[in-house]
């Protein structure tokens, strides 16, 4: 159970008989050195998430080139400093390239946010020189939802026999779960992509959030409901690598020939590899944000940006740009230089037509009523081809809007197939 600022009130897990050599292998990690292998892995995938999210996501090369620096040079890391060293490098560079992703709100919210609301800004806040206490919404939801995914981790790590607090990466304090923590670092991004996709491309609204005296953002209690059922997605995703870390730590055990593997009571690989099944497990699919209108805020069925108040106006301002647009792109030199060699191509050929070279079964009243029906069958680039004009002017033509200059008769009375009246 959460609070709504995603601080834990109460754990609730499964009650399973642990295995006391897992644990004193836990406690034994550092002495072992395993707890540098474990720790070297956990975070080479944190960085890997980072690196395709900034390549992939925030369009940033050079972030990601950084990151992958980064992540390379964790191969040659043998100690627990240097690597939190590498991974603060590359936290460095991928949060300042977070800076400046906007953050979309309803028009109508817009007059009544603070500044700072309306960009992602900095991973620090002013209050705490930490992530702590966050002062704008995007950084108060990537908290909770930060929150949600340790609970996930230390359930999962509860459900495998481990104790939560002793970690292999984080110092031991007793005001955390130092294992969880070490858990959630890889799946960290897949978090950081649920929320960027989500601040992208939809809006979020006012009353989603409170402003506290000293300028902590919170979350309202109905939106922190919200954004913790993607609570069994992120235990989907901690599972196999809590599994990973009690595999590595049970590889450091003297056990009976029988008993190789530790079971994986998360994922059930064992049972079902013993069953001749796939041990992939299906996704669980994380839930989408709320779709609301870019206007004025209302909810709205997936597949809309607006509501149906709103979208009259939206479209007409819409057209109205279009319009405006498409004057000024009629207006450049080089379309007048198209229109005026096209007026000439048209003068020339108006010059040399002679009334008496047409023949005189074809008038107007011919056109009319045998050439311009059966033109409905014919395709606008064909008219356009055979005409030497353009397609809106072709489509007129079809549909009867326009009658032709005479001269043009003749071509379309062959193209619908009419020699004689």
């Amino acid at each position: 159970m959460l609070d709504r600022d995603g601080s834990v009130l109460t754990t609730t897990g499964p009650v399973r008989p642990s295995d006391v050599r897992l644990r004193r292998a836990q406690s034994l990690a550092h002495q072992s050195g395993v707890a540098v292998r474990i720790a070297r892995e956990l975070i080479s995938q944190k960085l890997a998430g980072q690196e395709h999210l900034a390549r992939e996501k925030l369009r940033n090369s050079s972030t990601a080139e950084a990151i992958a620096e980064a992540r390379a040079s964790l191969k040659f890391a043998n100690t627990i400093a240097v690597i939190r060293q590498f991974e603060a490098q590359a936290a460095s560079a991928y949060w300042a390239a977070w800076h400046t992703v906007p953050i979309l709100f309803p028009q109508r919210d817009v007059w009544r946010l603070p500044s700072h609301w309306r960009i992602f800004g900095t991973r620090k806040s002013p209050l705490t020189g930490s992530p702590r206490l966050a002062v704008n919404p995007p950084n108060a939801m990537l908290n909770y939802l930060y929150a949600v995914l340790e609970s996930e981790s230390r359930l999962a790590l509860a459900a495998l026999g481990f104790d939560p607090g002793i970690g292999v990466l984080h110092v031991d304090t007793p005001a955390r779960d130092s294992l969880a923590c070490d858990l959630m670092e890889a799946v960290r991004p897949a978090v950081d992509a649920y929320l960027l996709d989500w601040v992208t491309r939809e809006p979020l609204r006012r009353e989603w959030f409170f402003e506290q005296r000293d300028g902590t953002c919170r979350l309202m209690g109905s939106f922190a409901v919200r954004l913790s059922e993607t609570a069994p997605t992120w235990g989907y995703a901690v599972a196999p690598i809590a599994e990973w870390i009690s595999h590595t730590l049970w590889s450091t055990l003297p056990k009976p020939a029988r008993q190789l593997f530790p079971p994986t009571r998360l994922t059930q690989n064992r049972r079902r590899e013993a069953k001749g099944e796939s041990p992939s497990v299906p996704r669980v699919a994380t839930p989408r944000p709320l779709r609301i209108c870019r206007t004025c805020g209302e909810s709205l069925k997936r597949g809309r940006a607006h509501c149906a108040s709103c979208a009259v106006a939206v479209s007409t301002q819409g057209l109205i740009e279009a319009a405006r647009l498409g004057r000024i792109a009629t207006h450049t030199p080089r379309a007048e230089a198209q229109r005026a060699a096209t007026q000439r191509r048209h003068a020339a050929a108006l010059k040399v037509w002679h009334p008496s070279e047409q023949p005189e079964w074809l008038n107007e009243e011919v056109y009319r009523e045998k050439i311009r029906p059966r033109l409905a069958g014919v395709t606008v680039p064909a008219i356009s081809s055979a005409l030497g004009v353009s397609d809106p002017y072709a489509t007129d033509v079809r549909s009867g809007r326009r009658i032709p200059h005479p001269r043009h008769w003749h071509t379309l009375a062959r193209l619908v197939d009419i020699s004689n009246a």
